[in-house]
């Protein structure tokens, strides 16, 4: 278990030290070392790309159950992402960005939910409230990633330039594939072996399917219809596509039995709910970045606080606040709210939040925000999380049919697709309508949206524990 736990500490710091800088890659002037893209079209991208990690999961998940074992997916991917990013760091200008970019998705890919599979078949047989803290305790490795990496490359890119950033980042990769490998003969015997191997007849299709899919981003990106400006809108229409063939694969197949299926009917809006969580979440790569660069002014005396470090005190405030959280549901046990209610207070903590940083930015008027207030709203807003992410997990791993349990943490990380990609059409909102009327639509929205959801966590928590003891 700790040692998949470090291995994805140093994947998400890789992940994240690229993720905290790169917004602010696009937005900065050249004379800053950035690209000067306009505000939408860098909300756009920033969200595209991250729906994309996520979209690319439900691939790597299908090939980890079909094809592949998980291990071979998880090595193969920690090469391609630190691949990615020494072409970040090396490569320049928007050539450098887009290569290093895809490689880092189709990387990830393959990695991500494959590397949650095997931490899923180290804790079988557990409870679900011994999968919750374990699954709590693998969140927690993954924020510590996701501290510890904005804040080194945000130093560095604050003090030598985004391409050093981009180097740790690439470090930090490197790091997480050596654990990988140290920790390869102890992996469970179920990682070593194909899930549900796809009959032979049914290769050639496949290497047809990719073949056209692959024709057709070129061709798109090639005549102009795939472009900055429609990237989150495309991504967030596959991320949706993709979440609707998987719902509607396993409540049709024969494998799956009454019980599982009940269970994944249950699971729908828990998917629907999260979704728009972390889309609000990972505004503080699109709005919240945007709104950074204009409204916060970073001079500490003669110091310039690194702008990467914001978003850093998100994942910042999740690892401060999980082992409370861990404790809590242990001593609570049975006692302790079911997973609907969880991800309930999760979209109502950000909801305030967000009515938090609305009622900021109408007191200050057109003057810049106080640092610190920015601060408070990212902890605020990031250690909601701890109620939703491992949460999501656990769930997969737990309710998911057994003919498609690795691709039921593929859905699962749909919800992060889906989040992120509408992160960036959030942003470009963000960029065209008057700041209070933004705030007031995101937080009360998740306000309501998390009222709603807790109404109805008894019938969702019969339907998800169809079938299986408490």
């Amino acid at each position: 278990m700790w040692s998949m736990a470090f291995t994805e500490l140093w994947e998400r710091y890789s992940f994240y030290g690229l993720q905290g800088i790169l917004s602010f890659y696009l937005l900065y002037s050249l004379a800053q070392g950035g690209l000067e893209v306009e505000p939408a079209a860098a909300a756009g991208i920033v969200g595209a790309y991250g729906g994309s990690v996520y979209l690319s999961q439900v691939i790597g998940a299908w090939l980890g159950d079909r094809l592949l074992t998980p291990r071979t997916m998880v090595l193969s991917g920690a090469v391609i992402i630190t691949a990615g990013h020494l072409v970040l760091a090396f490569g320049p200008g928007f050539g450098g960005l887009a290569v290093g970019l895809v490689l880092i998705v189709l990387g990830t890919g393959a990695l991500k939910t494959n590397i949650t599979s095997i931490v899923g078949f180290v804790l079988e047989g557990g409870s679900q409230r011994q999968r919750d803290v374990g699954f709590s305790y693998f969140y927690m490795a993954i924020n510590i990633g996701a501290v510890v990496g904005p804040l080194t490359t945000g130093f560095a890119q604050n003090e030598y330039g985004f391409h050093l950033g981009f180097g740790l980042a690439a470090i930090g990769m490197a790091a997480a594939l050596v654990q990988f490998i140290a920790s390869m003969r102890k992996l469970p015997a179920r990682a070593l072996v194909v899930n549900n191997p796809l009959p032979r007849r049914r290769l050639p299709l496949v290497a047809l399917v990719a073949l056209l899919g692959v024709g057709a981003i070129a061709a798109a990106s090639a005549t102009g219809l795939l472009r900055a400006a429609n990237l989150s809108t495309v991504v967030t229409v596959l991320a949706l596509i993709a979440a609707a063939a998987y719902f509607l694969t396993m409540t049709t197949s024969r494998a799956v039995t009454p019980d599982e299926r009940r269970r994944v009917l249950g699971f729908l809006p828990i998917f629907l709910a999260s979704g728009i969580y972390f889309g609000f979440l990972f505004q503080k790569f699109t709005a919240i970045s945007i709104l950074v660069v204009e409204r916060i002014d970073l001079q500490i005396g003669d110091w310039t606080f690194p702008v990467a470090w914001i978003t850093t005190m998100s994942p910042l405030a999740g690892v401060l606040i999980t082992p409370v959280i861990a404790k809590l549901w242990n001593l609570m046990g049975d006692r302790q709210p079911r997973p609907a209610t969880k991800v309930a207070i999760g979209l109502i903590q950000i909801g305030c939040a967000y009515v938090f940083l609305l009622i900021v930015s109408q007191s200050t008027g057109d003057a810049f925000i106080p640092l610190a207030l920015i601060l408070l709203f990212m902890a605020a807003a990031g250690s909601s999380e701890v109620m939703v992410g491992p949460i999501g997990l656990a769930l997969a791993t737990r309710i998911g049919p057994g003919a498609f349990r690795a691709q039921m943490v593929g859905l699962n990380f749909l919800t992060l697709a889906l989040g992120s990609s509408l992160s960036g059409l959030l942003g470009q909102l963000f960029t065209k309508i008057d700041g209070a009327a933004y705030f007031s639509l995101v937080g009360f929205g998740a306000l309501v949206l998390g009222g709603a959801l807790y109404l109805a966590r008894r019938p969702l928590t019969g339907l998800m524990g169809a079938g299986l003891g408490r």
